[in-house]
């Protein structure tokens, strides 16, 4: 499906088009259209790839879908939302939804003393379309819900006034269009060697190259609902790795690594004999099966036989291994008959590359056998279904290459085991897999939160929650334990709902391994052991019960805190306990895609350090949706953020808490107001004795929103407590005397700076990074810092190497308030 049908508003009365169009050899000509599950007449509505409606009803609002189907197959849309609203209706209202920010410590601004603040927000909720787009398929981006004004208001802080901006009225308008990528690296799976300059394919088309540290951005094309990647190593010392990507629609980049199997040894054999290649030998186990390559299977492209040496490699993804699991290609999905996307269960997949063994010229076969052991097959209903399957590496689905059925084999002597054996001929595909269809399924819901209070105000989005089904259940000894499928998933305001394979009668006959990254950074799960707290992981007893949740280091607290496991028991729907949530049943996405934050649900969050961000324009980094373009926005630019943060050295006893306050210093709309503050504590250097280091965010230089005029940003770096400045960068200090203004800095407790509008780097103790991400901008900029070298990346801080700043504070720091106080009540010239 090449164009799916896109959502739409309209009032009653107003027409609406929804397009979809496939592709597919032969050409799919015949298409149905479906209003809620249930088929249209295509007489009534004389439609084919389009259907229009005239005239709209209340009661024709609801999903609408396109399925496609030629003699060989179909496929079928995503569905599109149709809101039909009421005359004198509104979608979008003029008063702001709630939304709280957290204010600094020493701001307490009401009688409870609360410190978060309502500054409200517009929910990106479509609005009626323009009469502009009457065809349903063009470019038109239509109209959203957004800001329409935003006032300043102060509130009253330690004796100052903090400025604050808030949502005053939202309304229609343009829907932003922000670029959608999704970035990573590229490396491979046994070592972590970077794939250096490998080709980056969507579909058949070549979009690119990974970087020599095998990093690489993929734009994501519009109207994309399934992101194919397919990775390609020149040197042919990988294996070639297709991907199903996450994204957020939403705008913004998420950051995936990329896993790539090596290439296994290739043998010699002869083409003129009976070859047999074992599939999968792992940890000295039984092979899963055996390739059999009859006398004279070896063609050249022509179909000539190749009857020569032959160096053969055969590739085996051994779902036995915990391990292999990262390195699958796809993300095993097949269309059935119906046209749905619907899941697999492996039990292995392997890659051939077979070459002629003097020319290296690649080489194809006719018919061969695959023969799985049947003793392999944990779950006896499986061996009524499996199949054999290869890979559409423009698709990312499998597509059936047969159905392998018993036979006897001989294995010595005195034993025989069972096989299932299929056959294939191996042409262009070179990726195949050993499948079963899977129907039993349900939706796991998880949230992540940007730390462990679980405010449902502080979750975050553009989370990659990742999902390993595994089974069985230790419960199981008789039978090994294996992963059989993966998905990934990205959190949006309302979490993520992933699938998963579950079952209704035995709890633990499938679980699931989760883990969550956000830009690279590992998120962790909520503790297991040594009492588990409901409250906490978010789901009630006795159902909570029954999950068996357990954390990656409920065994062995040595372990990462990292994932955590459960058993996808399939919820009773007679059991009121087990009717809100975390599992869903297949048929309930919708109720868990809007599950309320009261129900039940498994959670994440960011491992809270000493760290805090006011931005005087609130605005959430993991949803862009939610920039406001303003003078005083701290990031203006919604496609391209700049994280810049300077490197502070303190000798001293104990850690520090470092402010950064950057107000605006030549733009005259700016000039003397505040954007934010950056509050970091200061880590100790495990090398150096009484010595800590803080890399301090702070605003980088640069045009505002209108793109006009450059801001050189008025930046103040303040450690708390009794400390007094001791040394500054000299190429810092050079490079600021020739670049006037230069700030005034004749408080030794501070430094102050008119920040520098070009990029600098290590040798001055200043950390630039641009990126589509701006969480990923910032911890590329803070794993330099903390190494203090212009390309590395480190999580132990280095506090000589690569500083700005030195800062020598002698006395035990008062508390963070009192200082912050007297902060905040300071002259500005100060």
């Amino acid at each position: 499906m090449v164009l799916h049908p896109q959502g739409k508003v309209r009032v009653a009365g107003q027409d609406v088009t929804f397009c979809c169009k496939a592709s597919g050899t032969p050409v799919p000509k015949k298409y149905y259209w479906y209003h809620n599950g249930t088929l249209l007449e295509r007489k009534v509505h004389r439609y084919g790839s389009r259907l229009a409606l005239k005239g709209l009803a209340p009661e024709q609002a609801g999903t609408y879908h396109c399925k496609a189907s030629s003699e060989v197959g179909a496929i079928r849309s995503v569905p599109a939302q149709l809101t039909v609203l009421a005359q004198g209706q509104q979608s979008c209202q003029r008063e702001p939804e709630p939304s709280l920010v957290e204010l600094p410590a020493e701001c307490p601004h009401d009688a409870t003393g609360s410190r978060y603040y309502n500054v409200g927000r517009c929910p990106p909720a479509p609005c009626p379309g323009s009469p502009g787009d009457r065809s349903g398929c063009g470019g038109d981006p239509g109209r959203c819900c957004g800001v329409r004004r935003m006032e300043l208001r102060e509130i009253p802080c330690a004796g100052s006034l903090l400025p604050i901006k808030v949502v005053a009225e939202c309304g229609c308008a343009p829907c932003a269009q922000p670029r959608v990528l999704v970035q990573g690296r590229a490396v491979a799976a046994d070592t972590g060697e970077p794939l250096r300059f490998g080709q980056i394919f969507l579909g058949g088309r070549k979009v690119g190259f990974t970087g020599y540290k095998g990093s690489f951005t993929i734009e994501v094309p519009p109207g994309t609902q399934r992101l194919v990647a397919r990775f390609v190593d020149r040197q042919q010392r990988l294996v070639d790795t297709i991907k199903v990507l996450p994204f957020d629609r939403r705008g913004g980049a998420v950051y995936q690594e990329v896993k790539m199997p090596r290439k296994k040894e290739p043998v010699e054999l002869e083409g003129d004999q009976v070859n047999t290649i074992p599939l999968g030998e792992a940890s000295g186990r039984e092979p899963v099966g055996e390739l059999v390559l009859p006398a004279g299977a070896f063609l050249r492209p022509s179909g000539e036989v190749f009857n020569g040496t032959v160096k053969a490699s055969v590739t085996f993804i051994d779902p036995r291994e915990m391990a292999s699991a990262s390195a699958a290609s796809s993300d095993l999905s097949f269309t059935n008959d119906e046209g749905e996307i619907v899941p697999l269960r492996t039990y292995g997949m392997f890659a051939v590359d077979f070459r002629e063994g003097e020319s290296g010229a690649e080489l194809q076969t006719g018919p061969v056998e695959v023969r799985m052991d049947t003793g392999q097959v944990w779950m006896p209903e499986h061996l009524q279904k499996m199949k054999l399957w290869s890979l559409n590496p423009e698709t990312g689905l499998w597509e059936e290459e047969g159905v392998l059925r018993p036979a006897r084999g001989s294995r010595g002597k005195r034993e025989e085991r069972t096989f299932l054996v299929g056959n294939l001929e191996i042409r262009e595909r070179r990726l195949f897999n050993l499948d079963v269809p899977e129907d039993r399924r349900c939706f796991v819901k998880v949230r992540a939160y940007s730390n462990e209070k679980f405010n449902p105000y502080e979750q975050l989005e553009g989370v990659v929650i990742s999902l390993i089904n595994l089974e069985p259940q230790p419960g199981y000894p008789s039978n090994p334990r294996a992963w059989g499928r993966f998905d990934s998933v990205v959190t949006g305001p309302n979490g993520a709902c992933l699938p998963a394979f579950c079952d209704g009668q035995r709890p633990d006959a499938y679980s699931a391994y989760v883990t969550a990254t956000l830009g690279g950074e590992e998120l962790e799960a909520v503790a297991s052991s040594p009492k588990l707290n409901p409250n906490a992981v978010g789901v009630s007893q006795p159902y909570l019960g029954k999950l068996d949740y357990r954390r990656s280091d409920h065994d062995d607290p040595d372990l990462k805190k990292t994932a955590f496991q459960i058993n996808v028991a399939k919820p009773d729907p007679n059991n009121v306990d087990e009717t809100n949530g975390p599992i869903y049943s297949y048929r309930s996405l919708e109720e868990c895609e809007k599950a309320p934050v009261s129900a039940n649900h498994l959670r994440f969050y960011r491992v809270e350090v000493d760290k805090y961000e006011y931005n005087v324009v609130p605005f959430k980094e993991s949803d862009l949706t939610s920039w406001t373009g303003d003078y005083l926005s701290w990031w203006p630019n919604p496609q391209e953020f700049r994280a810049c943060f300077i490197k502070v050295q303190i000798e001293g006893p104990q850690e520090y808490m470092v402010r950064s306050r950057n107000l605006g210093g030549s733009h005259p709309r700016t000039r003397g107001q505040l954007y934010g503050l950056r509050d970091t504590r200061s880590v100790r250097d495990p090398l150096l004795e009484n010595t800590s280091g803080a890399c301090v965010e702070f605003k980088c230089s640069g045009m505002l929103f209108d793109q006009s005029l450059v801001d050189r940003t008025l930046v103040s770096i303040i450690p708390q407590g009794s400390c007094r400045r001791t040394s500054t960068n000299s190429l810092l200090r050079d490079y600021l005397s020739r670049h006037p203004p230069v700030a005034e800095n004749n408080h030794t407790g501070a430094f102050t700076m008119l920040a520098p509008v070009d990029p600098l780097g290590h040798n001055y103790g200043i950390y630039t990074v641009t990126d589509q991400n701006p969480r990923l901008a910032k911890e590329i900029a803070i794993g330099r810092c903390f190494d203090g070298t212009s390309d590395g990346f480190s999580r132990e801080m280095k506090a000589g190497t690569g500083t700005a700043l030195t800062f020598t504070c002698q006395e035990r720091p008062p508390g963070r308030e009192s200082f912050f106080q007297r902060l905040l009540t300071a002259p500005a010239e100060a």
